[in-house]
């Protein structure tokens, strides 16, 4: 199930998958309306059974000068990716408790933050703190429903080429960041894959509240 705003994103993905031999759903949902999260939850149920993994991976930036960006760009990037991700991450409990994953030991809620969580720089203030904000909740969280068979954990990647990074990373001061990295390359978006998959599989079962960091060495 795979849930945006952009609603023909998600479906020419799910197009994709199912082109590959999958089976895939898109739906519209705003992570900041606690009635759009609710009701995609709903359709996800409705065509695939109980939900007993949740990846909350909405985020947005509002790169500039602290001093000169807005605040209603400011709290629009608190409102998706620190509230967004409660809002993703509490309905998915909320379903797994119902459903029993107490006793079955399957619930798993993968937390996308940041590397800039740990980091300082210039130009992503608020982006940096939000994805600080997400490492600990995912511990929190964690804490709040681990008697309840729920796994909470968090991964924070480095920098990947993406639409949030848009063309950066092909300026002069995105290719002296790259130049700046111990390896001096950005990781692929592939690098994700395993762990996300290891997190959201059963041989994570006794792991929760972690945070990891994958960022090809960028940190260092």
């Amino acid at each position: 199930m795979l849930a945006a705003r952009r609603v023909e994103r998600v479906a020419a993905l799910s197009e994709q998958i199912a082109a590959d031999g999958g089976i895939a759903l898109g739906v519209a949902m705003d992570v900041t309306d606690e009635t759009s999260v609710g009701s995609a939850y709903d359709i996800a149920e409705a065509a695939f059974g109980p939900v007993d993994t949740i990846i909350a991976n909405a985020g947005i930036s509002a790169p500039g000068r602290s001093t000169e960006i807005p605040v209603a760009e400011l709290r629009a990037v608190l409102d998706t990716n620190v509230l967004g991700v409660m809002l993703t991450a509490r309905e998915g409990a909320r379903r797994l408790i119902a459903a029993g994953a107490q006793g079955s030991g399957c619930g798993r809620i993968v937390l996308i933050g940041s590397i800039t969580a740990d980091m300082t720089g210039q130009g992503e203030t608020m982006y940096s703190a939000s994805k600080a904000a997400v490492a600990h909740m995912g511990r929190n969280l964690a804490r709040e429903w681990v008697r309840q068979g729920i796994n909470v954990n968090v991964i924070q990647p480095g920098y990947i080429r993406t639409e949030l990074s848009g063309d950066w990373f092909d300026t002069d001061g995105g290719r002296a960041q790259i130049a700046a990295f111990p390896r001096r390359r950005l990781q692929p978006i592939g690098a994700l894959d395993a762990p996300l998959l290891y997190l959201c599989g059963d041989e994570s079962a006794h792991m929760t509240g972690a945070v990891f960091t994958i960022d090809d060495g960028q940190s260092l």
